[in-house]
């Protein structure tokens, strides 16, 4: 049960009707965790939702960038953003055995996936300055400064989602991944 305060998208006014109706247009439904946002902040879904678009245009294609919102929503226990991210991970391209691994932190087979989690999740995982080494681990990858920048914008969209979610207990409106 959610414990921020939630409309119905269909029940919405104003900016955050405007905000649901264009996610409903363009995936068919407003998944909880974006009625919980646009409920009490539509600025704060405005800006999550632009973050994702400007995440689109950026360095990383969409499997990539599946691959840092699974890794750090793993580092996060977030159970809603895996769901989620579990999904369009397999639609941006993972397989089922890679998902898996990104949210156990297990070798996937496929090395610049695996350096890519590793540094998302070290990122997020780190306070103070992150070590040389990783971010040279990265790059030794093949992972660009482009790249890097990209993947850190990553970690912070899916860090606010992780923390609403964890804050709200917003119900898993996507299918579970066994």
């Amino acid at each position: 049960m959610s414990r921020l305060h939630t409309v119905k998208p269909d029940q919405s006014t104003g900016r955050a009707a405007e905000l649901f109706a264009a996610i409903k247009s363009s995936i068919g439904v407003v998944p909880n965790a974006y009625a919980t946002i646009g409920s009490n902040s539509p600025a704060a879904l405005e800006a999550a939702l632009g973050l994702d678009q400007a995440l689109r245009k950026g360095s990383l294609s969409a499997k990539q960038i599946e691959v840092v919102k699974l890794a750090v929503s793993a580092l996060a226990e977030c159970d809603y953003c895996l769901a989620a991210h579990s999904l369009m991970g397999k639609r941006a391209g993972l397989s089922l055995e890679a998902i898996k691994a990104i949210r156990s932190g297990s070798p996937s087979g496929d090395a610049a996936v695996d350096a890519l989690a590793d540094f998302a999740r070290r990122v997020a995982g780190s306070a103070g300055t992150v070590p040389a080494a990783v971010l040279e681990e990265v790059r030794a990858a093949g992972y660009s400064d482009a790249q890097v920048v990209d993947i850190l914008l990553a970690v912070a969209g899916i860090t606010f989602t992780n923390l609403l979610n964890r804050v709200n207990d917003t119900v898993v409106d996507f299918p579970a991944v066994n």
